[in-house]
């Protein structure tokens, strides 16, 4: 049986609910439709969440992303459009996502949209150093 694209995104129960862990996801083949012109309009979206009580399923994302293959959208639209269902999909303490579209009139566009959900703080940056082994030789 083939998978069709489709606009279901489907969620499973975070594994671990009580930690802030962030997950990045890169999904290179996004294309849409210029809505200008008709032709296709590559991009590489880059998903960055800290996920609350739902994870995307990955199967459910690649077809949901493939469904934009034959819409014309905006590049700020279509970014912010794909946001805005993930997040109602899964509720994530904090979702960022990144479309790097590729170049089309000598232009390169990125759009960044971001969620954070209200209340939630970001756990401080832990800078960690190279621990430097030394040889203890006589």
């Amino acid at each position: 049986m083939s998978s069709q694209p489709g606009k279901t995104l489907e969620t499973f129960g975070n594994p671990n609910p009580e930690r802030d862990f962030h997950i990045h996801m890169e999904i290179p083949e996004f294309t849409c439709l210029c809505p200008k012109t008709g032709q296709p309009d590559f991009a590489t979206l880059y998903l960055d969440y800290i996920p609350d009580q739902q994870c995307v399923e990955l199967k459910s994302l690649k077809l949901y992303i493939w469904s934009f293959r034959n819409e014309g959208a905006f590049h700020e639209a279509v970014t912010n459009r794909i946001l805005n269902d993930l997040v109602a999909a899964t509720v994530p303490r904090f979702m960022r996502l990144t479309a790097k579209f590729y170049v089309r009139g000598g232009i390169f566009t990125n759009v960044v949209a971001e969620h954070r959900k209200p209340g939630w703080e970001p756990q401080p940056l832990v800078e960690l150093t190279a621990f430097e082994h030394q040889s203890n030789t006589r």
